[in-house]
């Protein structure tokens, strides 16, 4: 029985899910750019991530993108990866207090990771698989 005692809810799913001002944009950048798997669900997006965990994206006209990462995405080759998004316009950031070579990329507090923004200014981390998961 859970803390206090009390029934739980019985919950058949769960998915999270943010913000963005431009559906279009979203999808093409999720879709093409990061090569995602998204659909559409009550007129919204769905991103189906690797492992099979769900997305949903829904349309703010007024969205005010976080200050922290809303989406991580491992990847087996970090170098790789940060190289082929580039490639397709991905800018990488770079932020103060993390020591990041010219990819972008911080190593040294854990695995190798990278940030990028989606259109709407939401932050992405690509985080390298260091093999122990």
């Amino acid at each position: 029985m859970p803390a206090g005692g009390a029934e739980m809810a019985q919950y058949t799913d769960g998915f999270s899910g943010f913000a963005a001002p431009d559906l279009d944009a979203a999808r093409t950048f999720y879709g093409d750019v990061l090569g995602l798997e998204v659909g559409e669900e009550m007129g919204q997006l769905a991103l189906t991530l690797p492992g099979g965990a769900r997305v949903f994206v829904y349309q703010k006209d007024d969205h005010e993108p976080a200050v922290f990462t809303i989406l991580n995405l491992v990847v087996p080759d970090i170098t790789a990866s940060i190289d082929e998004l580039v490639g397709k316009g991905v800018t990488f950031e770079r932020y103060d207090g993390f020591e990041q070579d010219e990819r972008g990329i911080a190593s040294g507090l854990g695995p190798d990771i990278a940030w990028c923004t989606d259109p709407a200014g939401n932050i992405i981390a690509v985080i390298g698989d260091d093999g122990s998961s």
